[in-house]
């Protein structure tokens, strides 16, 4: 440590205690346990239901990330009413509803109304009362139908095509050419309509 120059000379304290200042993790195993046994109390609490609600299949954010689909918060009101599912009758069955999400592909929108069709198709109501069903209620055969606690899986990122071979089409394409020309035709658009404009008009003024 160097001293230079007309500056405060330092104080430095080396002898801070610190063996009382360690934090340990000595607790670990039995927190592991302690959770363990958690979940195992709240399987037993839920029944035959679900151990998760059912959240939307949605793309990751950003141009990084986005070729990656996770669980989103909840369904929108567009996706809940194309699949015949009211908001407060799926909140009832483990549905999460987002009110504030927006459908911005008709392909993401037909995954998640899918995914609510087969959830409804697997869905079993249990009566409250066995003698007066209610209307949604499962009823007959479906009361004594096998049961799964599992969640429906995430669905594919994307769909695997099968090796082929690349046409001539494909290898005589030039993307790199075609994306710069697209690129130039709508970037010098509003002044080709102004010179097409101007034109027309010169020989409208010529004509008369």
């Amino acid at each position: 440590m160097g001293f230079a120059h007309n500056n405060i000379l330092h104080q430095n304290h080396f002898r801070k205690d610190w063996q009382t200042r360690v934090r340990t993790w000595f607790d670990q195993p039995g927190r592991k346990v302690r959770r363990r046994q958690a979940r195992k109390v709240k399987a037993a609490k839920l029944g035959v239901r679900p151990l998760n609600l059912l959240r939307p299949a949605v793309r990751a954010q950003t141009v990084r990330y986005n070729r990656k689909v996770r669980e989103g918060r909840g369904f929108t009101l567009a996706e809940l009413k194309e699949a015949g599912i009211g908001k407060k009758e799926a909140r009832g069955v483990g549905i999460v509803v987002d009110h504030r999400r927006r459908n911005l592909s008709e392909e993401g929108k037909a995954l998640n109304v899918q995914r609510l069709k087969a959830y409804k198709e697997r869905l079993i109501v249990f009566p409250r009362d066995a003698k007066k069903p209610k209307k949604g209620d499962s009823t007959g055969d479906e009361l004594t139908a096998p049961t799964t606690r599992a969640n429906i899986a995430l669905p594919p990122p994307f769909e695997p095509e099968a090796p082929r071979k690349i046409t001539d089409e494909e290898r005589e394409f030039q993307a790199y050419r075609t994306l710069r020309t697209e690129r130039a035709i709508a970037r010098h658009d509003g002044k080709r309509k102004v010179r097409e404009a101007k034109k027309a008009e010169e020989e409208a003024s010529k004509k008369k």
